[in-house]
């Protein structure tokens, strides 16, 4: 599967700081919601009640996880996806980490490395 392919499905969750406007995890999910994208923030370390903590918090389907998130955390994101059957992940440049990608090879999860924003121009382009 390319990165393109991605786009094809519509649930999506970023994982990171996505309240923080320096951060690339709020980029992408703005840039996901006004691509029309069903898509929330999930950040495990949000103390302001106004995300989902876990993937279990949200309230739809997740076809796809968009990690931007520390390579520690996202390894237990990505344990997390496993239990609930989300197979596939777009991992950001920073995020990724060989434990993470074994773990995906591992658990037939599909983990692509590449950069969503990235991706989404060229998604806007086709549209």
């Amino acid at each position: 599967m390319q990165a393109q392919e991605l786009l094809n499905y519509k649930n999506w969750v970023v994982i990171g700081d996505v309240l923080n406007s320096s951060k690339y995890a709020h980029r992408i999910l703005n840039s996901l919601k006004a691509a029309d994208f069903n898509v929330e923030g999930v950040n495990p370390r949000d103390n302001t009640n106004t995300l989902h903590k876990n993937l279990k918090d949200v309230d739809y389907k997740i076809d796809v996880i968009d990690l931007c998130i520390n390579p520690i955390t996202g390894l237990n994101i990505m344990k997390e996806a496993l239990e609930l059957k989300i197979d596939k992940v777009l991992i950001q440049p920073g995020a990724e980490s060989e434990d993470i990608i074994e773990f995906c090879k591992n658990n037939d999860i599909t983990a692509i490395e590449s950069c969503a924003l990235v991706e989404l121009s060229y998604y806007n382009r086709k549209v």
